[in-house]
């Protein structure tokens, strides 16, 4: 097997603390900082080294230990976080390679590299590998690929590698021990993922190969004296990586439904006005001569239901000026016929041809609910099936329109909307828990190892 120019090693530094990764990405921060900066000049260095190898044909050796550096640096912060959480180790902050730290990046300095190939790689050739870094890294769960015209990678989460290092934070979090196969097999998308990363930014013309080389050493390379495997490290078969690993999604998915449920709870609990009113405002300018919202459509819902779940509406208009104001919410078909021939302004800022209009607003006869006169005005919009549309315009029919408008309702079930996301979110919760500890346990206490046989005398 021919040595690959990227060499990517790491070695599981056991033993590893049960808790710490829980605030491996707070201690890590340092390190996040230094690499923003870094990771920002990246690029340009990339850049400067495209047009000197369309030019001499080499990648200029400075920036060539800059951009090794910075993948080098960056491959020690995230073996040490959530890329593998392979070692305790806290990462030095330096470019070189470090011989007795646990992860090690080497990339061979070409002395030579094709001047066609480079406006090819990572635009055309690499698209292959793209495809199955995304699967790893989903948005790339230490390194995505960014499509611009610069190229380049950001940092990001996500993809199998987190939920599999999840995983294997669970079963350290709750066993001590950190599951052998699962980090063989980070470990081999990490080093993918690397791999690509070093051809797109030019660092070499041999093209990755497509080829999951798991472990932490590269072939050829496997250290004189490997530790003996753990006695219970066969205990993880592929059915318990699965049911691990769908746990993990599931505790990923709890996260959301707790937080969504926090959030809605937080709302119905402190976000209420006086009147028990859930409002958000906002200010409507128009140069016509009124504004209009885009329909609201009720078509078909179970208007009790509606009701019951979105309660008492209502809308307040204030002009910014202190004019007198006028706001009604009419059918939306009823509403478009008196505006046909008015110069108005939707919702989605599109201008409505026309002069003025016809008559004042509050003849029309086309409201269900209206109020006008000077200061705030409230109207309430009673829940009918249809679509409606809510204008407002100045009293007067003059042009030109800028108020203050709030819609707000008293959502009388938000509550039990936020229980029943919390109640969902725990139970989900407890379920990949259970899924990663009954995996956990199984692997530990019984190892699909065979029992050696004995033979009566």
């Amino acid at each position: 097997m021919t040595e690959y120019p990227v060499r990517v090693e790491a070695t599981l530094d056991e033993p590893l603390s049960r808790g710490l990764w829980l605030v491996k990405w707070l201690l890590a921060i340092p390190h996040y900082i230094v690499l923003a900066f870094l990771w920002f000049a990246y690029p340009f260095a990339t850049i400067v080294a495209f047009f000197a190898i369309l030019v001499t044909g080499r990648y200029p050796r400075p920036l060539f230990e800059f951009t090794s550096g910075v993948l080098r640096w960056s491959w020690r912060v995230q073996y040490y976080s959530y890329a593998a959480l392979g070692t305790d180790r806290y990462p030095p902050f330096t470019f070189a390679d470090v011989p007795d730290y646990p992860a090690r990046l080497e990339i061979a300095y070409p002395e030579r590299l094709s001047r066609g190939l480079v406006l090819v790689k990572w635009w055309l050739l690499a698209i292959p590998h793209f495809v199955v870094v995304g699967l790893f890294a989903g948005g790339g769960t230490w390194l995505a690929f960014r499509s611009g015209d610069d190229g380049g990678f950001d940092w990001a989460a996500g993809g199998l590698v987190g939920v599999l290092v999840l995983v294997a934070g669970v079963v350290l979090l709750v066993t001590g021990r950190y599951p052998r196969p699962i980090f063989d097999f980070v470990l081999g998308m990490d080093r993918w993922v690397l791999r690509v990363a070093a051809y797109v930014s030019l660092m070499t013309d041999e093209y990755p190969p497509f080829r999951l080389d798991m472990g932490g050493a590269e072939a050829g390379h496997e250290p004189p004296h490997p530790q003996p495997p753990h006695p219970h490290a066969s205990g993880w078969t592929a059915g318990r990586i699965a049911a691990a690993a769908t746990g993990a999604v599931l505790v990923l998915g709890s996260m959301g439904l707790l937080t969504g449920g926090t959030a809605v709870l937080w709302a119905d609990r402190t976000q209420r006005d006086a009147d028990g009113y859930l409002t958000a405002s906002t200010t409507f300018v128009s140069s016509g001569y009124a504004f209009a919202t885009d329909p609201v459509r009720l078509e078909g819902v179970s208007v009790p239901k509606f009701e019951g779940f979105v309660g008492d509406v209502r809308i307040r208009v204030t002009d910014t000026g202190g004019r007198p104001v006028f706001v009604g919410i009419g059918r939306t078909d009823a509403v478009e016929r008196y505006l046909a021939a008015t110069e108005y302004t939707t919702a989605g800022n599109r201008t409505h041809p026309g002069g003025a209009p016809a008559g004042p607003p509050g003849d029309a006869g086309v409201w269900v609910a209206s109020a006008s006169g000077a200061g705030t005005q409230t109207v309430a919009w009673p829940v009918l099936n249809g679509q409606w549309t809510a204008v407002v315009m100045n009293a007067d029919v003059s042009r030109g329109i800028s108020v203050r408008a709030e819609a707000g309702a008293t959502a009388p079930a938000l509550g039990w909307v936020a229980l029943a996301l919390l109640v969902s979110g725990l139970v989900v919760l407890a379920g990949g828990v259970v899924l990663i500890g009954v995996a956990a346990h199984r692997a530990a206490h019984r190892p699909n190892a065979p029992e050696p046989s004995t033979v009566d005398a």
